[in-house]
């Protein structure tokens, strides 16, 4: 997996590349933390992720409350048809925002 940052303000874009599983959730998780405070909105683009695991669902989930507590915009983009077919059948699709 492969995270890039981009700042446009205070708007946190990561783009995340390659598989989001068990190990790699860890760095994605500790990326979103340790930026937890620098952003006012946080864009996740998955235009290159090839696959994410439950692990890595529960990432979304917990950034998703964590940012919803404190009122933050938090946004998922450019899902390929796998990626999005896991959000559907695991009902994500409902919970999350995704664009």
């Amino acid at each position: 997996m492969n995270i890039s940052k981009n700042y446009n303000e205070k708007e946190l874009t990561l783009t995340v590349e390659g598989r989001i599983d068990t190990i790699t959730s860890k760095e994605l998780e500790k990326e979103i933390n340790d930026e937890i405070g620098n952003f006012d909105s946080l864009i996740l683009d998955f235009t290159d992720l090839e696959y994410i695991s439950s692990a890595g669902l529960r990432v979304l989930i917990a950034t998703q409350k964590k940012l919803k507590a404190d009122n933050i915009p938090f946004v998922i983009k450019n899902i390929n048809d796998t990626i999005n077919e896991i959000f559907r059948m695991s009902g994500f699709d409902k919970i999350l925002k995704i664009e």
